[in-house]
């Protein structure tokens, strides 16, 4: 699961260091836009039938790689 996330962050962001700095915010460095999220959102569920709102989350709880994959495990 965790490299399936990885993959699809790696192709919505279009760059490979997001595998190597996990706990960098996302939205911060500009790797992610809000635009982007909503794409991952729509992936995850596509590729592994994890459903997550884009209500039911704020952007400090999927900021980083490590936490987006935490929280595709929690729903599983």
């Amino acid at each position: 699961m965790e490299e399936k996330i990885l993959d699809l962050l790696e192709d919505i962001c279009e760059d490979d260091i997001i595998r190597e700095e996990r706990d960098m915010d996302l939205f911060e460095e500009d790797i992610l836009d809000s635009l982007g999220f909503a794409e991952l959102l729509m992936l995850i569920e596509e590729e592994t039938g994890v459903v997550i709102s884009p209500s039911e989350v704020v952007r400090d709880d999927v900021n980083t790689v490590n936490k987006i994959i935490a929280l595709v495990q929690e729903k599983i």
